[in-house]
């Protein structure tokens, strides 16, 4: 019994870190894709005016 609740335990474990690793990634692929959305906004603007 006590191998069985060690082992989901560790599988418990590993799942969180899996998710909060998923999290960050999706987190910053977002923030580095809507920067890069401004950046293009911004420079597309810029050569408008000019």
């Amino acid at each position: 019994m006590r191998k069985c609740n060690k082992l989901g335990i560790i599988i418990a474990l590993v799942t969180f870190v899996a998710t909060i690793a998923a999290a960050v990634a999706a987190s910053v692929v977002y923030f580095e894709k809507k920067k890069k959305d401004e950046e293009d906004l911004e420079h597309y603007l810029d050569c408008s005016i000019q």
